[in-house]
């Protein structure tokens, strides 16, 4: 993780953001371009309802390079979501994960969060192996036709 450094996100990382999520789910899962959308959605929401007592987004950068980012959200008035949890493939098993994960949680037990959840699937294993080890519990798993292809979507959650 040398260098690696966390910094908070900017609507001027969106598109970047975008970007990475439709290529690289494209490639690694098949997903089609409703995928990106999401993403886009989601990124246009939380520059929308903002709010930094609460929220926050943060980008993980090397020597100015991109690698990665998490968010959390406001669910309710006690549960924050995390929200995308990515990291480009070159920034994997560095610890960077780890470091963003930990940045999130502990930004949401300070924003007076009573617990987190999120969604995701089966198919990321490293990223449901991570939450695993910091606590997270598997809440729902089930079957589902999603951006194109069959998925196994999964709900975790853990208590603060």
């Amino acid at each position: 993780m040398d260098n690696v450094t966390l910094r908070p996100f900017h609507a001027d990382d969106a598109q970047w953001l975008v970007k990475q999520h439709d290529l690289l789910y494209a490639r690694d899962e098949g997903f089609n371009e409703s995928f990106g959308r999401l993403v886009a959605q989601i990124l246009n929401d939380f520059l929308a309802d903002y709010d930094p007592r609460r929220e926050c987004g943060w980008i993980a950068e090397k020597n100015g390079l991109r690698l990665g980012s998490i968010f959390c959200v406001a669910q309710d008035d006690h549960s924050a979501k995390l929200r995308l949890f990515l990291l480009v493939p070159e920034a994997r098993g560095q610890g960077i994960g780890r470091h963003l994960l930990d940045e999130c949680m502990e930004f949401a037990r300070t924003a007076g969060y009573r617990e987190m959840v999120l969604w995701t699937h089966e198919s990321h294993r490293a990223a449901c192996a991570l939450y695993r080890a910091f606590g997270w519990q598997l809440v729902d798993s089930k079957p589902v036709h999603s951006f194109g292809v069959d998925l196994v979507e999964q709900s975790w959650r853990i208590q603060l």
